[in-house]
């Protein structure tokens, strides 16, 4: 997706729970038709490990015809991770991809040194009324990695781990939890995972990286006594073990990895930790010196001035 820069999300919730940190609500806002809440970058968190931007988008439902057309944008220094719950988006870049991505499967796409991509609902599902639920994440690139070789993967459902029982599915996306690893690669302690639970589970969180947070996307959880509802960043401290009770059926995304190497610097679309990388990015976009993308070069967000 292309960030909006215009809105930040805000700390949220008093609570009570000594091993959380803090707790961020995203602010929710319409982008051509469909809604997202931003949770990452905040007010006094830039990152949870690598990630540091993080979108839920919709839950939406489009009339017929209709669907999301996010034009062709740049990046730079940055991965993106994009999971679906619901819907389809068509992916095309500049590298020649054009990989649609459907629940429960991963778009892993490195910009490094620069790609420039779109995002639209396909024909087919303009056609019979589409929907659109969500979560895209950016993870900053360790420096000796900002201004590698773009490249994109695509890993289909049956590609990532699942384990199931005790009124738990866990959908392992990136990293190690829970004793199964993710064949997605990743230059970056990290991890990543989508986690259902049926009211009553439990689900515990250990304490194997310095960063961790969980994104409830619907239901309600109890940690320690406390009660959360959807659309809330529960972000923990380090070194406590976390126990994770559901109240009612809920959908939570894991994130966190070990703290990045230094801050990073974030403006539109790019992610560098040089200032003068950054604006060096924003004269080559403004300039037309990034590749288009194949099959999808008729228009282009411009720079946002």
């Amino acid at each position: 997706m292309s960030w909006q820069p215009d809105h930040d999300p805000k700390l949220g919730d008093a609570h009570a729970c000594d091993a959380i940190e803090q707790v961020i609500v995203p602010r929710a806002r319409d982008l051509g038709g469909f809604e997202v809440r931003r949770a990452l970058p905040a007010e006094g968190r830039q990152m949870i490990g690598p990630f540091i931007f993080f979108d839920q988008m919709g839950p939406s439902e489009f009339l017929l015809g209709e669907g999301i057309d996010v034009r062709p944008h740049p990046h730079i220094g940055l991965a993106t991770v994009t999971y679906l719950f619901d819907g389809e988006i068509m992916h095309r870049d500049s590298l020649g991809t054009e990989q649609p991505i459907r629940p429960g499967e991963l778009n892993l796409m490195t910009a490094g040194s620069g790609i420039v991509h779109s995002e639209r609902t396909p024909s087919n599902a303009r056609r019979d009324g589409s929907r659109l639920f969500g979560i895209q994440a950016w993870a900053a690139l360790p420096a000796t990695h900002e201004e590698g070789r773009p490249q994109f993967v695509h890993h289909a459902r049956g590609a990532l781990p699942r384990i199931e029982g005790e009124g738990k599915r866990i959908s392992v996306v990136i990293g190690d939890l829970y004793g199964a690893r993710s064949p997605v690669a990743y230059p970056h302690p990290s991890f990543y995972a989508e986690a259902v639970l049926a009211p009553g589970a439990v689900l515990p969180l250990d304490a194997a990286y310095d960063e961790r947070a969980i994104y409830i996307v619907s239901g309600e959880i109890d940690i320690a006594g406390d009660t959360f509802g959807s659309g809330r960043l529960l972000v923990f401290k380090p070194g406590d073990a976390i126990s994770v009770l559901a109240m009612s059926n809920a959908r939570l995304i894991l994130l966190g990895g070990e703290p990045m190497d230094g801050p990073r610097h974030i403006w539109w679309n790019f992610v560098s930790s040089s200032k003068e990388r950054i604006r060096a990015a924003k004269e080559d976009w403004k300039s037309g010196r990034f590749a288009v993308v194949p099959g999808d070069d008729k228009e282009f967000i411009p720079l946002p001035e």
